[in-house]
């Protein structure tokens, strides 16, 4: 098994805002970022924006700017990001950089070499926002498959890729290759439409210039797929043979949302055939979200603002319902009411109750000193199996790609431990002094599953987490930098550290 993580966000179309789209991408690719690094691995995170295209031409004629300008003024707003929903990215891209120019280049002129682009001509029907050329039997409605939205009739010279000679060694690559697709739905679509016949796939514009040159070719620009992929190369240093390039290509997952998992699944691994790279190891398709019940647009004023939600219920609880709410692969609804009852019902009373009351508790009857585990009471010991399981289901949800798996595991952990308590009722056990040991023993499971599931949610919710590990682990450092593997083994807490009397991590969000 490699020691090396490589995962990826699709790269953000910079002529629009973000919204919960980009967070719950983005919130997905760290969490599973944050804890391939808690496992000892080398993670490279890369995320970034696509700028080129003639959605951005014309947003930047319409606002009197240069594209470029354009691309300047919105980036910020996608890089600002990372710090308001405490991303930990290594990389951003932004395809207009001359790093990548120079690798969109060199991989074009691979397949250019070796037949696999030619000159044509091309007529079908174009969608602008989808940035999509469709068949007369894919839009002959003239309306775009994708979105919906009128198409405009199209003709010009064009470089053409010939993906059609790539659909049987497609086909093979996912019949060997079967977790390269997931969800498992998806990689029974993306097969059906590969079997189905693939067209030569058009790859440069002579209708704009806000783009990247074709070698050789004045007047040709690279079409915005070619060039948009490409930037998960470029992002480790291709074309040149980098430390990055050797060390984590090929890349282990490329989150993306559905409606672009064609151009992953299908494209970008003839592509990178055709230029003799070995594709990436994974591609995941989550679903859509609605906002109460409704489609997000503008025009009905209920598009999602992830600045906002940070700014009212703060990073930790924002990423904690998108990661909770939904099976991770399937749509989801969008619900102000939900995230507050997710906050408040399993991250204020049951995590954020377990550690503040026990740690109460231990700071009234052994002056917050934690105490030795005694002899093990079958109770104790299925509190410490279901820590265990605990620790085990959050792994394999990680390796399926299902967060609401492993954060069901958490708080299952966390429920068991306040019944837990509930049954050992301390505070009675307090009044005998014969039954100070088990007392004690009460206490310091209590407080280790509170340990392990500050362990267990730290890709989660992050600074939470590190405050519950600082409250739990004096002087143990960044809960980031801990093994989970090790460190989550069952009986890690200290006897004789000193903690707080109090900690509280998840105050309940009040409603009017």
């Amino acid at each position: 098994m490699r020691d090396t993580y490589y995962i990826t966000t699709p790269i953000y179309y910079v002529n629009d805002v973000p919204h919960i789209g980009h967070a719950y991408t983005t919130v997905a690719c760290d969490a599973m970022a944050r804890w391939n690094r808690m496992k000892g691995k080398r993670v490279y995170f890369l995320t970034g924006t696509d700028e080129h295209g003639e959605k951005v031409q014309k947003t930047a004629a319409q606002k009197g700017v240069t594209p470029r300008q354009l691309a300047d003024q919105v980036v910020a707003n996608f890089q600002g990001l990372t710090p308001a929903l405490e991303i930990s990215n290594t990389g951003f891209i932004r395809t207009t950089e001359r790093r990548h120019y120079a690798a969109v280049q060199e991989l074009f002129r691979k397949s250019l070499a070796n037949g696999d682009i030619y000159l044509g001509e091309y007529e079908g029907w174009y969608c602008v926002p989808d940035e999509a050329y469709w068949t007369d039997l894919q839009a002959g409605d003239g309306k775009c498959p994708t979105c919906g939205r009128p198409v405009e009739r199209r003709k010009e010279p064009s470089y053409f890729f010939r993906l059609s000679k790539y659909q049987d060694r497609l086909l093979r690559f996912y019949e060997e290759n079967p977790r390269f697709i997931r969800p498992e739905s998806r990689r029974n679509e993306v097969i059906a439409f590969v079997a189905g016949g693939l067209n030569d796939l058009s790859v440069s514009r002579t209708s704009l210039t806000w783009g990247i040159p074709v070698p050789d070719a004045p007047g040709h620009v690279i079409y915005v797929w070619y060039d948009a992929l490409t930037n998960y190369l470029t992002g480790l240093g291709y074309p040149e043979t980098t430390d990055g390039v050797r060390t984590f290509w090929p890349a282990d997952l490329h989150m993306v949302g559905k409606d672009i998992l064609r151009f992953h699944a299908v494209y970008w691994p003839a592509f990178l055939m055709s230029a003799g790279i070995e594709p990436p190891k994974g591609v995941f398709a989550h679903g859509w979200w609605t906002v109460e019940g409704q489609k997000m647009s503008k025009s009905l004023g209920n598009v999602v603002d992830p600045y906002d939600m940070v700014k009212r219920y703060g990073a930790d609880a924002f990423r904690y319902f998108l990661l909770r709410e939904v099976s991770f692969g399937l749509d989801g609804d969008f619900s102000e009411k939900e995230l507050i009852k997710r906050a408040n019902t399993e991250l204020a009373d049951k995590l954020g109750n377990l550690l503040n009351r026990t740690l109460g508790m231990l700071g009234k009857y052994f002056q917050g000193t934690v105490p030795e585990a005694g002899v093990q009471e079958p109770e104790d010991a299925a509190l410490a199996a279901c820590g265990r399981e605990a620790l085990a289901a959050v792994d394999q949800a990680m390796e399926d790609v299902a967060f609401h798996k492993a954060l069901a595991a958490v708080i299952d952990l966390v429920t068991r431990a306040n019944e837990y308590v509930q049954a050992m009722q301390p505070w009675a056990l307090a009044k005998d002094p014969e039954k100070r040991g088990r007392l004690g023993t009460a206490l310091y499971n209590a407080l280790e599953a509170a340990r392990v599931a500050a362990l267990l949610m730290a890709p989660f919710t992050p600074a939470a987490s590190q405050k519950m590990w600082d409250a739990l682990v004096p002087g143990g450092g960044a809960v980031a930098d801990a093994k989970a593997l090790e460190a989550g083994r069952w009986g890690g807490l200290a006897p004789g550290a000193s903690l707080p009397k109090a900690c509280i991590v998840f105050p309940k969000i009040e409603t009017a």
